[in-house]
């Protein structure tokens, strides 16, 4: 999380010239995609918004769009919709749909999920979302970013009183969306989505086969069809509606997740901390972590690029947090594919995918909950929108709504956090300059401001000057150390 600071305010002058390279060669596919003025020139945020090297959302044919108005009416029952999957991508969506006058189906297989989740959320989400207190384990006001040589910086210091970063349960919050969504009207099933017949015809219906589970069936379920009018791919990143529009597959990373118990008096260390390692040791692009819960922490870590050592990468975070979790006990053990970019398709027709199953998850920080809560809830209020509270059917142009907005808003910052993760978790030596920069008040405040909140917050151009030439020098300084070890070696 502590790479969002930079993710607000960085530019390529921050790099080294190894790193200027690296940056320019992902800046290029970036470039003139957007027509600017003669004497304007291209921001990053301009040039970030309309491209990546694996979906490009400026690049889209509308001829065959018809006008969401020009739908006909749906007579004596109202639309229908279903969300395949129960996390919090699909328990927003079901109870936004619910609220909008959509009848709602939501199929859950696993309802006691726990997925191997950090489970941090920002303290927007909080309010945005309507969620109880009594849901957040803990409160964390303070950060450690640990270093490959183990320098420790403390963060949290520029928070206000009452900001905090919340730590929950998959278990828990997703059962409280979901039965949020189940309150406000939404039918959830006990069930796994197996299939989905496309409709042969304009406004015919996608026919959805899955096995129902009442209990009384045992582990093989009933076989159940159910006819809908539109479907919300909430499904994770193994989505089998994703396979079902060929919205074609994407990079992923394998996080790898324990659940330990520990000693009292050592679970009083994580009471409102958590740590963030980073090194080769733990991941060699992405970072290891110990995040505190209700009565245990959660010790993990992910790669994209050497998935079948991720066991090996998991005992290095043990290890590097040993003596703080001395005498604990593994009670859980989890593991679980992210998605590292948006598909390269996220819609066909009448069928939508939100969180997980459309790719948004953050790179550098790995976020992910906020980000599905949201396009949950945004998926679901362009079909609210565009069937005038169910009284008519959707199409391509509604559900292209919620695409259009995603975008605009949350581009820039996936975008971003990509440049970021490539030069700075490349090597240990830009690593020890990540954790270095990060002791800086001003990427602390940028930092906090850009998660809680999820804005970016204009910054102080003396400041960003500043912390151009501090970057610069934490660069020189770890090449330099690089060298030296170098020449340690060699010996």
């Amino acid at each position: 999380m502590a790479s969002i600071a930079v993710n607000a305010r960085f530019s390529a002058t921050t790099c080294d010239r190894k790193t200027t390279e690296i940056c320019r060669e992902t800046l290029k596919s970036f470039m003139g995609l957007r027509k600017t003025s003669q004497n304007a020139s291209i921001s990053l945020t301009q040039s970030l918004t309309t491209s990546t090297p694996h979906f490009n959302p400026a690049r889209r044919n509308f001829t065959s769009i018809k006008a969401g108005k020009s739908s006909p009416k749906v007579t004596g029952r109202n639309l229908r919709v279903a969300v395949i999957g129960g996390g919090p991508a699909g328990g927003a969506a079901a109870e936004t749909l619910a609220k909008g006058g959509i009848e709602t189906f939501l199929i859950e297989r696993k309802m006691d999920n726990c997925k191997p989740c950090g489970g941090a959320i920002p303290l927007c989400m909080v309010g945005e979302f309507d969620l109880p207190l009594d849901i957040i384990d803990r409160r964390v006001t303070k950060m450690k970013m640990i270093s490959p040589s183990n320098v420790a910086v403390d963060i949290g210091q520029t928070l206000k009183p009452d900001e905090y970063i919340g730590m929950v349960r998959r278990e828990v919050l997703d059962q409280y969306l979901r039965e949020r969504a189940e309150k406000a009207g939404t039918k959830v099933i006990n069930g796994l989505f197996l299939k989905m017949d496309l409709p042969k015809e304009p406004n015919a219906p996608y026919v959805l086969h899955y096995s129902a589970y009442d209990g009384k069936t045992g582990g093989v379920g009933t076989k159940t069809t159910l006819e809908v009018d539109a479907v919300i791919g909430a499904d994770g990143a193994n989505s089998r509606v994703a396979k079902a529009i060929g919205a074609g597959d994407y990079d992923y990373a394998i996080a790898f997740q324990e659940r330990i118990r520990i000693p009292d008096e050592k679970m009083v260390y994580y009471e409102n901390l958590a740590e963030m390692y980073v090194g080769d040791d733990v991941s060699p692009d992405f970072y290891g972590w110990v995040f505190p819960k209700c009565d245990h922490v959660a010790v993990g870590t992910g790669t994209v690029t050497h998935k079948g050592d991720i066991k090996k990468f998991q005992v290095a975070t043990r290890l590097r947090a040993k003596d703080k979790i001395l005498g604990g006990k593994i009670i859980r053990v989890e593991a679980h594919p992210i998605p590292e970019h948006p598909r390269p398709k996220r819609l066909a027709d009448r069928v939508a995918l939100v969180g997980d199953a459309a790719g948004y998850v953050t790179k550098c920080s790995g976020e992910g909950i906020y980000f599905a809560a949201k396009s949950g809830r945004m998926c679901a209020e362009a079909i609210v929108e565009g069937s005038e509270r169910g009284t008519r059917m959707v199409n391509e142009t509604d559900l292209r709504n919620y695409l259009e907005k995603w975008d605009k808003t949350y581009w820039p910052t996936y975008k971003v956090l990509d440049i970021l993760q490539k030069v700075f978790y490349r090597s240990n030596p830009a690593r020890e300059a990540f954790v270095e920069m990060c002791a800086d008040d001003y990427v602390q405040r940028m930092t906090f401001d850009s998660y809680l909140y999820k804005r970016v917050v204009p910054g102080n151009p003396i400041e960003d000057i500043k912390l151009a030439f501090n970057t610069i020098g934490s660069l020189v300084r770890a090449n330099a150390l690089r060298g030296e070890m170098n020449k340690i070696t060699s010996l």
